[in-house]
């Protein structure tokens, strides 16, 4: 639980520190195809996610005892 609230203290300069590290590292032309990248990878979990969810209902809808 602490390592989340360590998340909740950055600031806005801290923000821009890491933004201009990972500028300099990546560079400018590196950056969208990792955001793209980052994307669809977010989309392929969430699908997964309500696949999951999906079963999930079909399994109870079968479990439960039709009254």
């Amino acid at each position: 639980m602490r390592n989340l609230l360590l998340f909740q203290n950055f600031g806005v300069w801290e923000v821009l520190i890491i933004a201009f590290v990972v500028l300099l590292l990546f560079g400018g032309r590196k950056i969208p195809e990792l955001m793209k990248g980052l994307g669809k990878g977010v989309k392929s979990f969430k699908e997964g996610m309500s696949e999951v969810e999906k079963e999930i209902k079909d399994v109870e809808k079968d479990i439960k005892p039709e009254e």
